[in-house]
């Protein structure tokens, strides 16, 4: 099928908008997706920051999103936007470096007050990116994400149901962009 990047651009070890991307890259490897993810609080703060293009793990993350067919964003919200470290990212990117790529925005965060974070915070950013679609994203409350003392992640049902319907848009879109792109040759 195809190759999707799960980009977590939480600043959290213990992350719960991590923790749920890499549930849902459960979801989409089951359906035959590649998914690669990338945890943007594992590059080194000082070529973020520095604006190091140059620095291995810039280069590495760059040469990622152009791998990819597919890209799921995940951030939390804070102050009614994306993370700054995820924004640290994206600005060392290409200017089109979602160009031809399917990408679904996914936030979490404390209040439904920060919804439209996705709509008026990011979808402009991966708009200005090139990207060729991006599918409805979903928004979903930190209180709905528990994790066990195991590790284990339980979401809240009717968000879990929300959230899946979601990805397999997702994976659709995402298949179908891929076979238009083969059957072009």
């Amino acid at each position: 099928m195809a190759t999707v990047l799960s980009v977590s651009g939480s600043p959290s070890a213990t992350s719960r908008t991590a923790r749920l991307l890499r549930h849902l890259d459960a979801r989409l490897t089951a359906q035959g997706h590649q998914v690669i993810p990338l945890d943007v609080r594992t590059i080194p703060a000082q070529a973020l920051l520095g604006a190091d293009f140059q620095h291995p793990a810039i280069r590495e993350a760059a040469a990622l999103f152009e791998r990819a067919d597919g890209v799921v964003i995940g951030t939390p919200v804070y102050k009614a936007a994306y993370s700054g470290l995820l924004k640290s990212l994206l600005d060392l990117l290409p200017q089109y470096g979602l160009a031809g790529k399917t990408v679904l925005p996914l936030a979490t965060g404390g209040t439904t007050t920060h919804v439209l974070a996705i709509d008026y915070a990011l979808r402009p950013v991966l708009s200005s990116m090139g990207a060729a679609h991006i599918v409805p994203g979903w928004f979903t409350l930190d209180k709905d994400i528990a994790v066990g003392d195991d590790g284990t992640l339980t979401v809240a049902p009717g968000t879990a149901e929300a959230l899946a319907q979601v990805v397999d848009q997702f994976s659709v879109a995402l298949g179908s962009r891929t076979a238009l792109l083969a059957a072009a040759g």
